[in-house]
Formats: C-alpha cells, sequence, structure tokens
C-alpha cells in the first residue's frame, strides 16, 4: 500500500516535487526503521500552495453546493471501499492496531457523509426593520482560503475534519499534515481528485520544516482562515502569527481530561469506559482520560479490576494478530511518558503495573497503573500521550469537581455515576467543552468537538462545524 501512494506534494491538481528537490522519510514506530520518503517543502512551495487556493477561490465559491455536497458523498464512498489498504497505511505510518485504524477510516468518512448534508443547509435570513422602514438580507459567504494543520495521531479524521466543512462551505485550502504520518493525507488527497474536487481546492505540502513553510503563509494577507490540531504550545504561536493578519482561527488545543468515578457508578460500565477513554489510540489522544479520581469507597475495587484488564492487552506491532498496544510515536514520546511515570513515583505514587519501556525495536511502553497519584506529579498538569492511567481518592463531590477544574486544559471531562441530580449538577459545573457521561468516547462526526480555556478556540463537526468556514454578510435594505 505504500508504494502506491503518492509521494510528492499536490498543488493546482498536479503531484510535483519539492521545488529545492528534497526529501524526508516517514519512519514505522514499531520498527523504527523508514517506509519511504516523500517530499520536503520550502517556502516557495507553500507560497505556491496557496497561489493555487487564491486562484480557485472564486470559482470554487460559485459551485452549486449541491455539486460540492456530490464530491464529499463520492469520496465518503471511496473512503469505506478502500477502508482495509487505508487501514494499514495508517498503521505503518502511526502503529495503531489494525482494528483501531478502521474504525479511524469509518470515523474519518463520516465527516464527509455529514457535511455533504450540510452543504446543502447553509442559509440565511430576512427581516422587517424595527421602524418598519427598511429591510435586513443576512448572506453566508465563504470565508476565503484557507490553511489547514492537522495532527499525526489521527491522520485522516483529523483531515476530514477539516476538509469537509471547508469544502462544503466553498473554501480552497492549504493543508499541512504532520511530519510523522504525512501518507495518510496524500491518499486522501488523491481520493478527493478521483472523486472530482476541482484543481486548486485542495492543496498539500508535506515538510519537516513546518515553522518555516506555514509561517509566510499566516502573514501573507491573502489566506482568510487558520483551522489547527495539536499542542497548545504551538496554538498560542500561532494565534501570534494569525494576529497581524487578523484571521479568521479555530484551534483544536491539548486536553487534561478528568475520569471521575462516584460510588453509586455502575463499576462494569465504568472500567470499560475507562479502557476506551485512556487506551484509545494508545492514549495518544488529547481526548484521553489523563487523571482518574475514584470515591474512596470504591477505590480499592476499580483499580483492581483496572489493573486486571490492563495487564491483559498485548502489546506488539499493529500488523498483528490480537494486538491491542501499539507503538508510541517516535523516542521522543516514550521518554516523556517514562519521565512523567518516574516523577509521579518519585513524590509517591505507587506502581501497580508496568512502568517502562520495552526493550528492543520500535517505540514501546507497557500499560501502566498508578494509585495515589498526588496532586503535585507532573502528569496532574502535563498531557501523558501514552497508555498510563493515574489514580487519586477522593470523598465527596465538591472535592472531585474543584480536581478535575484544577487545569489549564478544558477539553473533556468523564462522569460515572448513576444519581441523575448529581449527573447534571456536575456536568453544569464541569469546565470544559464536552463531557462523556457515563461513556467513555464523545467524538462524533454529527456533535460539536472543542474545549475551553487553553484547550482551543471554535467547534469542529455538528451543525456548527460549518459555520467556522463562513462569513455572515447583512445587507440593510431601504424602501422608498
Amino acid at each position: 500500500m505504500v508504494e502506491q501512494v503518492p509521494k510528492e506534494l499536490f498543488l493546482a491538481g498536479k503531484w510535483q516535487p519539492a521545488r529545492a528537490g528534497g526529501t524526508f522519510p516517514v519512519v514505522d514506530p514499531s520498527t523504527g526503521r523508514a517506509l519511504c520518503e516523500v517530499a520536503d517543502a520550502g517556502p516557495e512551495d507553500g507560497l505556491a500552495a496557496l497561489d493555487a487556493a487564491v486562484a480557485a477561490q472564486r470559482e470554487w465559491a460559485g459551485y452549486p453546493p449541491r455539486e460540492r455536497g456530490e464530491i464529499l458523498r463520492r469520496a465518503y464512498q471511496l473512503l469505506l471501499d478502500r477502508v482495509d489498504d487505508l487501514a494499514l497505511l495508517m498503521t505503518l505510518e502511526m502503529g495503531k492496531p489494525l482494528a483501531e485504524a478502521r474504525g479511524e477510516i469509518a470515523y474519518a468518512a463520516e465527516f464527509f457523509r455529514w457535511f455533504a448534508e450540510e452543504a446543502v443547509r447553509v442559509d440565511g435570513g430576512y427581516a422587517v426593520a424595527p421602524n418598519g422602514k427598511g429591510r435586513f438580507l443576512v448572506m453566508r459567504q465563504p470565508v476565503g482560503p484557507c490553511l489547514l494543520i492537522t495532527p499525526w495521531n489521527f491522520p485522516m479524521a483529523m483531515g476530514t475534519r477539516k476538509i469537509g466543512p471547508a469544502v462544503a462551505a466553498g473554501c480552497t485550502m492549504v493543508i499541512k499534515p504532520a511530519e510523522q504520518t504525512p501518507l495518510s493525507m496524500l491518499a486522501l488527497a488523491d481520493i478527493l481528485a478521483e472523486a472530482g474536487l476541482p484543481d486548486g481546492v485542495l492543496n498539500v505540502v508535506t515538510t519537516s520544516r513546518p515553522g518555516a513553510v506555514m509561517e509566510p503563509l499566516i502573514r501573507d494577507g491573502r489566506a482568510r482562515k487558520l483551522s489547527f490540531t495539536g499542542s497548545t504550545a504551538v496554538g498560542r504561536r500561532l494565534l501570534e502569527q494569525c494576529a497581524d493578519q487578523v484571521l479568521r482561527v479555530s484551534l483544536e488545543l491539548g486536553g487534561n481530561a478528568p475520569f471521575l468515578v462516584f460510588a453509586d457508578a455502575d463499576l462494569d460500565a465504568a472500567v470499560e469506559g475507562a479502557m476506551t477513554a485512556k487506551l484509545r489510540n494508545i492514549g495518544e489522544a488529547c481526548t484521553a482520560a489523563n487523571r482518574f479520581y475514584v470515591q474512596r469507597e470504591i477505590a480499592e475495587e476499580f483499580t483492581a479490576r483496572l489493573v486486571e484488564r490492563m495487564s491483559a492487552l498485548r502489546i506488539g506491532r499493529g500488523t498483528e494478530d490480537g494486538v491491542t498496544i501499539g507503538p508510541l510515536i517516535d523516542p521522543d514520546a516514550v521518554d516523556k511518558v517514562s519521565g512523567l511515570v518516574s516523577d509521579a513515583c518519585e513524590r509517591g505514587a505507587k506502581l501497580l503495573l508496568g512502568g517502562s519501556a520495552v526493550d528492543g525495536e520500535g517505540y514501546f511502553y507497557r500499560p501502566t497503573v498508578l494509585a495515589d497519584v498526588p496532586g503535585d506529579a507532573r502528569m496532574a498538569r502535563e498531557e501523558i500521550f501514552g497508555p498510563v492511567a493515574p489514580i487519586s481518592v477522593f470523598d465527596t463531590e465538591d472535592e472531585a469537581v474543584t480536581a478535575a477544574n484544577d487545569t489549564e486544559y478544558g477539553l473533556v471531562s468523564y462522569v460515572y455515576t448513576r444519581d441523575l441530580d448529581r449527573a447534571l449538577r456536575v456536568c453544569e459545573r464541569l469546565e470544559c467543552g464536552m463531557v462523556g457521561l457515563n461513556q467513555g468516547l464523545v467524538s462524533n462526526p454529527a456533535a460539536p468537538f472543542g474545549g475551553t480555556k487553553h484547550s482551543g478556540l471554535g467547534r469542529e463537526g455538528g451543525r456548527v462545524g460549518i459555520d467556522e468556514f463562513l462569513e455572515t454578510k447583512y445587507v440593510a435594505v431601504g424602501l422608498a
């Protein structure tokens, strides 16, 4: 499958090498060896991509909404038709087990289906002025050329979550996938071209120098929107750069998700939800449960069950049958997780399972459970991005909510309780953009995804997802 994917830049509907001729390797994290080389764009390539997007914008904005929707619908079907090949490609470049990769392809495809339906539902408004002497018209129009930056952990779904609404709204794009996982995006661009997306609407630049390539585009003035998914640190820098040209900005940044389990919870459901919220994508997700707070009465039993479940997980290359824990993305990720676990143990946490990297080739870390993790541990403040479950005990509802909110992040929280009053109270008090109430998975193309505080700006998916790519124009109509 790797051999079948284009390895060049996709500019104005054509595959072409980087102007300087450079390439960089794409590494299989389960072996540490290179899979292939892809074009390494420089600043001049980025500007050529923006030139193509700007040139295509006017004609693309005039396309009938139904035709834009049909392109997305065809791309949706092509993704499903090729799910096995695309999943294998993703597993090779990112590491997640094949079953999860297939799930991501299906999830990614759903964004195209959802926004194919939203393309024909962009509406405006008409109203009589309060004094009766005029009329108000409200129009909704494409924001214009967009810059899209996607992460490595969900290399297909984070692309379709941005491309889908941009296409539906009538915006052209320059997209830069993560250096670690460019192959999924290159395959997606090929599929969209096959589905009939006109030349120049989507332009893909792969690069090992993202700052050097993207900052000139942000400061150029012709792009009108930036949509970024990635770390909070990078998001802050991009937000500063966007201020110069007052770009519309959507940021989906880091998370530090609390997972609250009250004594009255269905314990079987809570443990199952914990496995999903913690270990989806090997724990490398901004939505991953990062801090487990369990009420004292059930803490011992919940912990024992979680240790039992996590100890049964099989570590290995994602292409092997039965593997549930693949490699982390690179050596730096292993070092970070190791450092966070060591710091917690030095501060008094009890290591109940795992706690070390796996010897040999690849970037593997053992599923890990820690108990009595103190609030001053680094992992209580930083994203873990690995298969590590830190557990702390609480006594009262106020104590649990206070601990949950004690973070700069506000992406998602998880709550397990069978008390309806408590469920509503806690969900309202949690400072976050999303809550999983008695479920460990919140992501859904039909729902608004996004966070508060340092977890980002704007929402992706749902009925509001297309709003990020539309401008509102008000026309005052005078009557004689």
